[in-house]
């Protein structure tokens, strides 16, 4: 029998080799995918959050982590789809034009799918009608906007005017090292994270 408490270590320790293997093994043992889910890779990546928000780990253990539940999901995402298993919600993330940096934002997109939230990455460069295309056609409920640049976040700004003007429901979580929770209200945004494991616990509680 395929133990969810072995699995939930495989995330922590970032074993990818083993998260895949004991995965496999659950679902040919006809185990139910959503336990799978919540006990094994979301619990996993939950230690792995909280460990990073007591500075117990770094970026890098956090990466390592992530990649190993990539993995197990490669294997695990089509039952949860064949099982009807809807995802806590689904975000859109991005840094916004002028800014090409990436690390923040990807290290928030592996939380947020560590904790059950599918994500759509748009990755770096991106316009603001680009946010509100894809948030149309995803139908998500929540974008994540990164910046690094002091000189883009004006651009912030300019994506939720256009988010807004183009009647868009869904609520906008802002971060990025020069961004602060002043500067999120001052824009409008609904939602600001200092770090990429404070975002999940903004992500939920926006989802209310």
């Amino acid at each position: 029998m395929a133990e969810m408490s072995a699995l939930k270590d495989s995330i922590i320790n970032g074993d990818q080799n083993k998260a895949k293997e004991i995965t496999e093994a659950a679902i040919a043992e006809g185990m139910d995918p959503e336990l799978i889910l919540n006990e094994g890779l979301i619990a996993g990546m939950d230690e792995v959050s909280k460990a990073f928000k007591n500075n117990d780990i770094y970026v890098p253990e956090v990466m390592i982590a992530a990649r190993a539940m990539k993995k197990a999901m490669e294997l695990l995402e089509p039952k949860l789809v064949e099982c009807g298993v809807e995802p806590l919600g689904t975000v859109v993330m991005g840094t916004v034009q002028g800014d090409l940096h990436d690390i923040g934002k990807n290290l928030v997109s592996m939380m947020l799918k560590g904790a059950g939230f599918k994500v759509v990455d748009l990755g770096t460069d991106i316009t603001p009608e680009a946010f509100v295309e894809a948030t149309k056609e995803s139908g998500a409920s929540l974008v994540g906007l990164s910046t690094l640049l002091t000189t883009t976040m004006p651009v912030m700004a300019k994506t939720i005017e256009v988010m807004n003007g183009a009647g868009m429901a869904a609520k906008v979580m802002v971060g990025g090292a020069p961004v602060t929770q002043e500067y999120a209200n001052k824009i409008g945004a609904a939602g600001y994270a200092s770090d990429a494991a404070s975002a999940v616990d903004v992500a939920k509680e926006l989802m209310g």
